[in-house]
């Protein structure tokens, strides 16, 4: 069935996009700056980028939060990075309600403090009718374990029964997914998903992505021939 929104849409532009905030604890240390003055400079690039995305059509934007290997980093960082995470969903969520913008956590449970967890539940919640944009956001994730966690309960069924099992089985599978800070890697992301997404690899360090450099990794996705398998 064809999707009524894609109707005059450039079929080689990205509709789904993920991407691997890169950079943001080197883009501090070379300021001189606490990692944690990096991570709220990239918290503001995720809400500019995510307004750039919902401007330029994009339907769903996924952003990798926090993985499943970040609390193996000193404890004074992620204590810092779960007191910002819920201050912005406190502060940000009733303003990206009145811009349409759905919210999504998608990651394992444990670990995460219950009154965060009540706070993500909130955001998802007063955002759930919203259709501009879907944001999902990658918060105590690893693509190993998401698959993991579906094979558990799987009994059977094909491909289709096993992605119901996902975190967010309505998540598309990104078109392109995009990494900053130079470096070339997965990272354990979206490891279902991103089968035949193309990779686009940018230098710049995570706070300084700017619309320009987005706008850029988009046009080098949507110049690429995707085959998935074929010729």
């Amino acid at each position: 069935m064809a999707d009524p929104a894609a109707e005059g849409h450039d079929r080689r532009a990205a509709r789904y996009v993920a991407i691997i905030t890169d950079g943001n604890g080197r883009w501090a240390q070379a300021r001189g700056l606490a990692v944690e003055e990096g991570h709220r400079a990239g918290a503001d690039v995720v809400k500019a980028r995510l307004r750039d995305a919902a401007d330029l059509g994009i339907r769903e934007l996924t952003v990798y939060s926090f993985s499943t290997e970040n609390w193996s980093r000193p404890l004074q960082e992620v204590a810092a990075l779960m007191r910002m995470f819920s201050e912005r969903i406190l502060s940000e969520t009733p303003e990206l309600k009145e811009e349409g913008v759905r919210m999504r956590f998608i990651g394992r449970r444990d670990r995460v403090a219950p009154a965060l967890l009540e706070q993500m539940e909130w955001a998802e919640r007063e955002t759930a009718a919203n259709d501009r944009i879907t944001l999902f956001v990658a918060f105590n994730y690893g693509g190993r374990a998401e698959i993991l966690d579906a094979a558990q309960r799987y009994d059977g069924g094909g491909e289709q029964a096993f992605r119901a099992l996902l975190y967010a089985p309505e998540m598309h599978d990104p078109d392109p997914v995009i990494r900053t800070s130079g470096e070339q890697r997965m990272s354990n992301y979206l490891l279902w998903q991103t089968a035949y997404s193309e990779l686009v690899f940018r230098g710049e360090l995570w706070p300084d992505f700017s619309r320009e450099a987005f706008e850029a990794a988009l046009e080098e996705y949507a110049s690429r021939r995707r085959r998935f398998g074929g010729r």
